[in-house]
């Protein structure tokens, strides 16, 4: 049919039709499907390029000129006649150009080679050029500048500082008023050539036709501004430089995660570059080997006020992938901090107080402490500096109070408390007074809960911890400073004890190492379960050669001299660890390529200077020198091969990761809590009813995962209330209090019973029980229960002696003021830790998820414990996961046991689960013949069927035989001679003859070849499986391969807690609700692989966005698609022409609701962050009506 006929019918379907067919007749009719014009966009969507010679017009423009001289040949052939052939060639010419304007793309169209591709309107549409990307969903912007930054340890870490050359491009326009109109005016005499001065003043001095005025946007460059400066008016708008405190957005690309982008304080100096303080740097992923970063001035109040609030430096020094401080002290500060902080540290007066003058810039009020020594001079020490960090002076409100174990941490013997470490690696700090211990990167540094700053920003706020940040950032800086620190060629060179305890080492392992290749070659190497030889050897061979390093690393500590530069870096944790400082001064160590020592490639051996099939260590890989010693030529190339491969597993890496980030941002962009505690989409749609199923914030979580570590809460409340002010309690008492507080109403309707609860056990476990059993040990009542008619007078000392009471009181006594103190403290910490309404939890989820992949790896890592058992981790393993995958690498079913403490019972379970063929059982394998048959004899080997704990028999082997697929063999054909155990299967020679003995002959060889292939034992769809001992010290299963369903009904198994690694398998078996809880706990395993910790919060949002539709949806483009209905927002992520075909044929609909259909349309962001509270007028009462006496 040609297209004028197809036009005519279309125009014939009624509306009633065109709604079955799923179109809205009003919008669009089926006939608008054939195109009658063509749409010619404006000159501005193709414009002409001008160049020396012609111009060159836009593709669009050379299109539609084909088109039109195309229809214009097409028209005068059919008036002059032209034969028939002539006019098709042309409309199909005219019909492609129409094609290739829309989409230059087609299938099935050639190629021209060497000539550039044209651009259809699909091609400006998609793509991360394209319209929607790269215009519409993130746009260039003016007010920003970039440069190269720097390191300024004496700026806050609020502050930035901005070169005086940007501060004069760059300008916020200040309203004119009353307070301000003198600042202003200077700035407008100084005009943009004087910092601080003005470019522009827009003033309402024009007027329309309607008499209004309209503002007028005046340059500053030229005319007399003394003139402009004295008529200068209210109301009037300056846009005057930056300056010092104006609020300006930092950030570095690329912005894995919302620190990426923070808003800073402007603080104009000279020179070139951005400088901020290097505590900072860890939230940018930011170092100043010419890294550039971007600065962005807001243009608005509101715009301020949201980047002073939300993106606040202050407010940002935890971060929200786990609550633990991400800005903190790095690298310079730690190292000075620790040297600080160590022993045999001693200043006189005027030292002491010099180094406190590092702390400020002279304008904060200090009190000195008292020296720790009094004679025969006054001393203070390196310690008491951070007591007066924490707590400058007496009207300082910060007590600290904490316990945490230092970087260095040496564990005490076993009959001492853990503060008696022997190389002061326990952290006690009482009141803001350290106790004992040394200040390394565990103490100041990110990473850490119990660290200094981030106690001191949850107990007492965020602007003191940025504070006491600011000044050990000076500190460390000035007196490390006049101290100097330096490494040298000295620090790394090796003494004679050293060099003699690493030759014996490396000697020990190479000797080790010949004895296993010795042992290997004579077949006595014992291999290990579920390896060859081969790979038995090259196991055990790593295993001795990658402990060399760690043992020399060991070694180097000890031997080297504590005045070692890399050696105090990698000990106090601000550089390095002892592993580099070995490869320095000792032994590179074994390089290791994909897991595996360097492999053979020239004929059978890794490079031409070695004998072939050597595995010997320098022959694979095993570098003996060290970076000081320098590397031979072959240890060189070894160490660069293996040094390659990090850098290609990086690179490879970081698209990886970006794309994935990408899919979980457009999937979870638009999730948000609501004012009744629910997590939403745009739309409304219910994914979470409360977020992380507790409804608290994981970025004020003080615990692991909780919102109040108890133990903590409690030593600093004992610390700050003496219990010397009131009447000591009972142990009851204690126990009724705590109740009876918690039955409050502000603890009934703020916090959960699960909260309640914990409030509880901890005062009864770690306090009441405790008190009651050293009262007992001192022979005085416990007084656990409330007995007889005991009140607060009675006395429950049992008669003991005054001393006996005094250290009962001592140890035990807990008053009234503290109870109430600890129950308020716990009620504040858990109120603040609920999640605000608006917060924009999914794209914080996706971040915190996506974030971490680029600290992962690409590579497929062992299975922890068991060595066989391969199992994808990193990057792959995340992206199988939200991808929903069908089928994965390494599948593995975790199968408990009923009997786990028994390894005869497991192998008999593992015999019933793992695939055992006949061949795994069989000695012997006979071919017999005879004049009348022919057979093959099977010799089965009873002890391996009994040392495998196998449940077969001699005729469940038979049966296997018969049901075995395309064997085809009968009963009659198998003969079992149980005296020998042996089984004999014939072949059908009914019909031999001379001529047919060949075709039987082949049926024997087929046999004997399929025959020990035949599955005898275990389940079909399982491979192997490997016997383990879990956390437990319990044996499970670990079953390779599908097929839960028949695992989970196996004999000897625990069903109700097999689970397996796969998502889809265990929605299938299980339900939804399973693979939710799969989806979780591998991500968080995989998390955990790598030592990287998410708070699972965001991986539950993870898990109910991929399955609150009912299915498992992955983060694909298909299941996207499934879960979002906007199309501009599927146009965004991907298939952009495809959506906005699909829409326009449809006639969809986009309400503009979600994030991205927002940002596209200019709009804010519905129900989300600012936007998620509005103003609801109270509609007035109607007035009460008035009774009417007639009608």
């Amino acid at each position: 049919m040609n297209p004028l006929r197809v036009l005519n019918l279309f125009r014939r379907i009624t509306p009633s039709d065109c709604e079955l067919l799923g179109l809205d007749p009003e919008v669009g009719r089926p006939e608008e499907y054939i195109w009658q014009y063509i749409h010619v966009p404006p000159v501005c969507i193709r414009p002409s390029v001008a160049q020396e010679a012609a111009t060159n017009e836009d593709d669009l423009t050379v299109k539609l000129t084909e088109i039109i001289f195309t229809n214009t040949l097409i028209k005068t052939g059919l008036v002059k006649g032209v034969p028939t052939q002539n006019i098709m060639e042309q409309w199909e010419f005219m019909q492609l150009s129409v094609a290739m304007y829309i989409n230059a793309e087609l299938p099935g169209v050639p190629s021209q080679m060497g000539v550039k591709p044209i651009k259809g309107f699909c091609q400006r549409l998609k793509g991360k050029t394209g319209r929607f990307r790269g215009n519409l969903s993130g746009k260039r912007v003016d007010f920003s500048g970039r440069t190269v930054i720097s390191p300024d340890p004496n700026l806050s870490i609020t502050e930035v500082a901005v070169p005086d050359r940007v501060a004069k491009i760059l300008t916020y326009p200040e309203r004119v008023t009353a307070h301000n109109i003198d600042r202003l005016r200077q700035c407008i005499r100084n005009g943009p050539d004087i910092h601080p001065g003005a470019n522009y003043l827009v003033a309402g001095s024009t007027t329309n036709a309607s008499g209004s005025a309209l503002p007028f946007k005046r340059s500053l460059k030229f005319g007399n501004r003394n003139h402009v400066a004295n008529t200068l008016r209210l109301g009037d708008t300056v846009e005057r430089h930056l300056h010092d405190g104006d609020v300006v957005l930092f950030n570095r690309q690329p912005s894995l995660h919302k620190l990426s982008i923070m808003s800073h304080r402007a603080k104009i100096r000279p020179w070139r570059t951005f400088r901020f303080n290097e505590c900072v740097c860890t939230p940018y992923n930011a170092d100043f080997d010419g890294d550039e970063m971007n600065l962005h001035v807001p243009q608005t109040e509101e715009a301020r006020t949201e980047a002073t609030e939300l993106m606040n430096i202050k407010y940002n020094l935890v971060t929200p992938r786990n609550g633990e401080p991400i800005i903190a002290a790095t690298q310079d500060f730690i190292t000075a901090s620790f040297l600080l902080s160590r022993k045999d540290n001693f200043y006189d007066r005027q030292q002491f107080s010099q180094i406190l003058q590092y702390l400020s810039d002279a304008t904060l009020h200090i009190d000195l402490p008292p020296p720790v020594i009094w004679k025969p001079v006054r001393l203070w020490t390196g310690k008491q500096v951070f007591n007066v960090l924490m707590r400058p002076n007496k009207d300082s409100p910060v007590k600290v109070n904490v316990e945490a174990k230092c970087a260095t941490h040496q564990k005490a013997a076993p009959e001492y408390l853990p503060d008696m470490s022997p190389n002061d690696g326990w952290l006690v700090i009482q009141n803001s007074e350290i106790m004992c211990g040394v200040v390394d990167k565990a103490i100041v540094g990110g990473g850490k809960k119990d660290s200094i700053f981030a106690v001191i920003n949850c107990d007492f706020g965020p602007d003191e911890a940025v504070k006491a940040m600011n000044r050990l950032a000076k500190v460390s800086a000035r007196w490390l400073a006049n101290m100097g620190f330096s490494i040298g060629v000295g620090d790394v060179t090796p003494g004679e004890r050293l060099s003699t305890q690493k030759n014996a080492l490396v000697a020990k392992a190479y000797k080790e190492t010949d004895e296993l290749i010795q042992q290997s070659k004579a077949g006595k190497l014992e291999t290990l379960p579920g390896r060859d030889l081969d790979q038995t050897l090259e196991a055990m061979i790593s295993g001795v050669l990658s402990k060399v390093r760690d043992s020399l690393g060991e070694i180097c500590m000890a031997e080297l001299t504590r005045h070692n530069a890399p050696l105090i870096m990698a000990t106090c944790g601000s550089k390095g660890s002892k592993i580099n400082v070995a490869q320095m001064v000792a032994c590179v160590g074994q390089q290791i390529i994909s897991g595996n020592r360097i492999p053979d490639g020239f004929q059978d051996r890794s490079l031409p200077h070695f004998h072939k099939k050597a595995k010997e260590p320098p022959a694979k890989g095993f570098v003996r020198n060290s970076f000081h010693s320098g590397l031979r030529a072959t240890e060189f190339l070894f160490h660069a091969i293996s040094g390659r491969e990090g850098l290609v597993d990086t690179a490879v890496k970081t698209a990886e990761t970006g794309y994935m980030q990408r899919r979980l941002m457009k999937a979870l962009e638009d999730l948000a809590t609501r004012y009744d505690d629910s997590v939403r989409n745009s739309v409304g749609g219910v994914v979470q009813f409360t977020y992380g199923d507790d409804g608290l914030d994981p970025t004020y979580l003080e615990g692991d995962g909780e919102p109040v570590e108890f133990a903590r809460t409690w030593r600093h409340t004992k610390a700050t209330v003496s219990h010397l002010d009131g009447r000591g309690l009972h142990p009851y008492e204690i126990t009724q209090l705590v109740t009876d507080g918690l039955a409050q109403p502000r603890f009934t309707t703020a916090c959960t019973q699960r909260f309640r609860d914990s409030v509880l056990d901890f005062m009864v476990e770690r306090v009441v029980k405790p008190a009651a059993n050293f009262r007992q040990s001192y022979g005085m009542y416990p007084a656990l229960e409330l007995e007889g008619d005991w009140d607060e007078y009675t006395d429950l000392s049992a008669g003991v002696s005054e001393a006996s009471k005094k250290i009962v009181i001592n140890k035990t006594q807990v008053t009234l003021k503290q109870i109430e103190t600890f129950l308020d403290h716990c009620w504040k910490k858990y109120v603040k830790a609920k999640v605000e309404p608006g917060t924009a939890v999914g794209a914080v989820g996706a971040q915190s998820i996506g974030e971490p992949g680029t600290q992962m790896t690409l590579k497929t890592f062992h299975f922890a414990g068991v060595a066989s058992m391969n199992i994808t981790l990193g990057v792959p393993r995340i992206k199988e996961i939200i991808n929903a995958s069908k089928l994965i690498n390494g599948p593995i079913i975790n199968a408990p046991l009923v009997a786990n403490h028994n390894e005869r019972s497991a192998r008999i379970v593992k015999a019933r689960l793992e695939k055992t063929y006949l061949g795994d059982v069989t000695s012997v394998i006979e071919e017999m013949y005879s004049n009348d048959s022919m057979y093959l004899g099977i010799h089965i080997d009873m002890e391996t069927v009994q040392r495998l704990q196998l449940e077969v028999t001699l005729d469940s082997i038979k049966w296997s035989i018969i049901n075995a697929p395309k064997l085809k063999i009968t009963a009659d054909q198998i003969q079992i001679i149980p005296r020998k155990n042996r089984i004999r299967v014939y072949v059908d020679t009914n019909l031999a003859d001379g001529e047919k003995v060949l075709p039987f002959y082949q049926k024997l060889m087929f046999l004997r070849r399929v025959l020990p292939g035949v599955v005898i034992k275990g389940l079909p769809k399982a491979g192997r499986t490997v016997i383990n001992k879990n956390s437990k010290n319990e044996y499970e299963l670990l079953v390779e391969g599908y097929g839960l369903l028949d695992v989970m009904t196996t004999d000897g198994v625990v069903g109700t807690h097999t689970m397996p690694n796969h998502i889809m398998e265990a929605q299938s078996v299980l339900g939804i609700e399973a693979a939710r809880n799969c989806i979780i706990k591998e991500i968080s395993y995989t998390m955990d692989s790598h030592g990287l910790k998410v708070d699972p919060r965001h991986m539950m949002l993870l898990g109910d966005i991929m399955c609150y539709k009912g299915e498992v949806l992955g983060i694909t483009r298909f299941g996207i698609a499934k879960m979002k209905d906007s199309v501009l927002m599927l146009a965004s992520f991907e298939k952009t022409t495809d959506h906005l075909f699909d829409a326009a044929l449809y006639s969809k609909r986009d309400a503009i609701e979600g994030v991205s259909e927002c940002i596209i349309m200019g709009n804010p962001a519905n129900d989300i962050g600012t936007s998620a509270a509005c103003l609801v007028s109270e509609v007035p009462k109607l007035p009460p009506r008035r009774k009417v006496l007639f009608y």
